[in-house]
């Protein structure tokens, strides 16, 4: 299929350079127009799809070209975009950058894929000339780099007249405007990233102010022009097998937030009814045929999870007899016996797992990789694969060997995952939508609970 999408993407040369914030900005500032828009983030990252869905009031997804592939990127690109005014796409890192030294799983392949306009965020601080020479060297490093003009951050109107001269001049590029630093309206970081949108109480306030400084000097008419001529997406339809009728219990609170939507939406399509609760405040596992523990900031919330010993015990007992159950990273790290902190105190968790989990100093198999199962589980037979993310700074004991893990730039590979008949626990972050195959299994299994 063929079908008109106005679209752009927000990118930067490198990561810190404003990506969210303007992107976010720029969320509020079209909704103020009237306008409906749809959220992207290119690659694995969980955090900025949060602030895009505070901002927008729906869902925002993950273009991952390395786990879901160019044909499955395009189609959820356009599925999601068909009852929209516009697709807003926010890259990742820096534009080219990708797995190892090369531009597999970057925000350009993903632009060069979809034929999406992008603009890149340019932090000018401490530069002036080279701001040009900066430019023309993005634009020019691959001759469909899609890059159609600049936004530049962190300057006011006066130094903005002086980039936006020499930028036009040297360049040629069209300049869509600047942000200016809005007191009081930075995203706090911490070690997987941004805190997540939840935990800041005056985000809808922060948001509201960035999107009228972004009115005030950002051509969002213009982006909204170039947006509208972005070239056809051209598209397959995805097919979805229904399963069956089950019930999946989804963790989500402060502790465990990372979620794939169109994983989710996958499993919906095949038959699930998701229902969410929280391992924190909730005494009880819901009633369900299947659980969902993703990932998110156990060890932030280490004392509060280990303190509410009856979901401990629900799940515990739950799992015992067999519950079909997908742990990723902090979902994993939860199920362990014991959870050890950086201060070196000792919690214990549901203790699914028979091991302990330990915070480090350093991030551990960081990026993209190839899971191959080495025996049957829940999820696959021996022989399925899937590609996965790792992101966390923590290790375990019992990491578990059904799988044998290869990494993206081929540079190592390491055995993972603790999995069984009904349980499938490591740290790799999958989306479904990378392998269908993963989701109906899994509702399989849970059918048999009915």
């Amino acid at each position: 299929m063929r079908t008109n999408i106005p679209r752009f993407m927000i990118s930067a040369p490198s990561s810190g350079s404003g990506k969210t914030t303007i992107t976010c900005a720029l969320l509020r500032a079209l909704m103020d127009r009237g306008l409906e828009p749809a959220a992207y983030k290119a690659g694995p990252d969980y955090i900025d799809p949060m602030f895009h869905g505070k901002v927008t009031g729906a869902e925002s997804r993950n273009l991952d070209v390395y786990m879901l592939g160019e044909s499955t990127c395009r189609a959820l690109l356009a599925k999601n975009s068909l009852q929209k005014d516009v697709a807003v796409l926010e890259g990742v890192m820096g534009y080219y950058d990708g797995i190892g030294t090369a531009i597999d799983g970057s925000a350009y392949e993903l632009a060069k894929l979809t034929g999406t306009p992008v603009i890149l965020a340019i932090d000018v601080k401490g530069a002036s000339l080279s701001l040009a020479a900066l430019i023309n060297g993005f634009r020019d490093f691959r001759k469909d780099s899609n890059i159609i003009g600049v936004i530049l951050n962190n300057t006011g109107s006066k130094g903005y007249l002086h980039y936006k001269k020499i930028i036009e001049k040297e360049c040629g590029l069209k300049v869509f405007g600047h942000m200016p630093k809005v007191d009081g309206c930075s995203f706090a970081s911490r070690h997987l990233g941004l805190i997540t949108a939840d935990e800041i109480k005056n985000l809808q306030e922060i948001i509201g102010r960035l999107a009228s400084q972004a009115d005030k000097t950002i051509d969002v008419e213009g982006i909204l022009e170039a947006a509208r001529k972005a070239p056809e997406l051209c598209w397959e339809e995805l097919e979805t097998k229904y399963v069956g009728k089950v019930t999946i219990a989804v963790a989500k609170d402060n502790a465990f937030c990372f979620y794939y939507q169109d994983s989710l939406d996958l499993l919906r399509k095949m038959g699930a009814n998701i229902i969410f609760f929280s391992p924190l405040s909730d005494i009880a596992l819901p009633a369900c045929q299947g659980l969902l523990l993703g990932g998110g900031y156990p060890e932030l919330y280490a004392e509060e999870l280990a303190r509410n010993q009856e979901m401990l015990q629900s799940i515990g007992r739950e799992l015992s007899d067999g519950l079909p159950c997908i742990a990723e990273c902090g979902g994993y790290m939860y199920l362990h016996r014991t959870f050890k902190d950086k201060e070196g105190r000792s919690w214990k968790w549901v203790g699914a797992i028979p091991g302990t989990v330990t915070m480090t100093e350093g991030l551990n198999h960081f990026g993209y990789m190839s899971l191959e199962a080495l025996e049957d589980n829940v999820l696959t037979n021996r022989g399925g694969s899937i590609r996965a993310h790792e992101f966390h700074y923590s290790e375990s004991d019992c990491e578990g060997n059904a799988y044998i893990a290869k990494k993206a730039d081929g540079r190592d590979a390491w055995r993972c995952t603790y999995a069984t008949k009904s349980l499938h626990a490591g740290y790799p972050h999958m989306h479904l939508c990378g392998n269908p195959d993963f989701a109906a299994n899994f509702i399989r299994a849970c059918r048999k609970r009915l």
